[in-house]
């Protein structure tokens, strides 16, 4: 089913592009503010509410959306061009919606109610402040023990101490939670489970402020009760959710691939597939790249000693048949560290936080900044 009728494009841009906030709602129908209502209410929205275009300047200019009542096009036919004007009707036999849409300028025409949740999403976009997708790392194990679970910490530590947003994602049911490797399987804020039914879209802001905070950045792990599995259609919406406020987002990933992961893998930009350096780990590795590689196209490979004789990261990488990113050094101590309360990488001066951020920086260059 269509949710949009059409989009009619235009090249000027609006006044106040990218400003958040609410829509500007235009109509004196009443039953069809009720639902626009309902609909800001539902994106976590609160709109602006004229008959006709705002008198006082700059209303009309800088709202980040306008609807406007199918009611109320031939009082709005004068207003300035802008982007981000939505026509909104309900008779899906008027031809004449398309005429009215050019006349004031619309980008899009919308019937209700098929395209309720269309614009439930245009209106949380605008009321979020979309920008650019975080940058979306997963870390999996090339078998048992490789230490991916440490380096997913390690890799989202470092970033949050260099300043950038950072959200913790773990998507290993089995792994025994993440927030417990932080020290903060205690801390206050919703685990997967609470997530369970989650469909449609999941506001990122409400994802980011309803989890736990540790160590300045935000972690998504698994509570300590019997739920061991979220429904593919519940991982989507709130990976879109992490990944829409920008900054970087690191998944801890298990080793299968079930639907639900496979969900995970799609919203995934690299994937880091941790190898010790012994002949049944690469044997193990291959097997989980085949897997992986079904969904995910960049997939390299971190190295990690002590190496095998004969092994080194090059001869794993050649193995393996995927670009190397680097080799993760053995950091003494780490245990007795993460007992004291420390994560992995926190030693801002320890090799574990000198590979990631490295790595961060390589990928900054590479992707144009995170």
């Amino acid at each position: 089913m269509e949710i949009v009728a059409g989009t009619i494009t235009h090249d000027r841009p609006a006044a106040a592009e990218g400003r958040q906030g609410g829509p500007l709602i235009v109509t004196e129908d009443a039953d069809l503010l009720d639902d626009l209502l309902r609909l800001c209410a539902a994106a976590g929205a609160r709109p602006e509410v004229h008959h006709g275009v705002p008198e006082r300047g700059g209303g009309w200019e800088a709202a980040p959306l306008v609807l406007v009542g199918d009611d109320a096009a031939r009082r709005v036919r004068g207003a300035a061009r802008r982007r981000g004007v939505v026509l909104v009707g309900r008779d899906q036999d008027d031809s004449g919606v398309w005429r009215r849409a050019v006349e004031i300028g619309a980008d899009h025409v919308l019937l209700l109610p098929d395209g309720e949740q269309w614009l439930v999403d245009r209106i949380a976009d605008v009321a979020e402040g979309v920008g650019p997708p975080a940058l979306t790392v997963g870390v999996i194990g090339g078998r048992g023990g490789a230490g991916s679970s440490t380096l997913a910490c390690a890799l989202a530590v470092t970033s949050a101490r260099e300043g950038r947003r950072t959200l913790l994602v773990d998507a290993d049911p089995l792994g025994g939670g993440l927030d417990v490797l932080l020290g903060g399987e205690t801390a206050e804020g919703l685990r997967w489970p609470a997530f369970a039914a989650s469909r449609g879209r999941v506001g990122g802001g409400a994802l980011e402020e309803s989890l736990p905070e540790l160590h300045a950045l935000r972690v998504l792990s698994w509570d300590r009760g019997d739920c061991v599995a979220i429904a593919p259609e519940a991982v989507r919406a709130v990976l879109a959710a992490a990944r829409r406020r920008g900054g970087t987002v690191v998944v801890d990933l298990p080793r299968r691939v079930d639907e639900g992961v496979a969900e995970a893998l799609a919203q995934v930009d690299m994937g880091l597939l941790v190898v010790p350096a012994e002949l049944r780990a690469v044997a193990a590795a291959g097997r989980v790249a085949s897997a992986v590689g079904m969904v995910l196209r960049d997939l390299r490979i971190a190295v990690r000693g002590p190496y095998a004789p004969g092994l080194d990261d090059k001869e794993v990488s050649r193995l393996l048949g995927l670009p190397l990113a680097g080799e993760v050094p053995v950091e003494t101590g780490l245990l007795a560290a993460n007992e004291r309360g420390a994560p992995p990488g926190g030693d801002i001066r320890g090799p574990l936080a000198r590979f990631c951020s490295a790595f961060w920086e390589r990928a900054a260059v590479a992707g144009g900044g995170v």
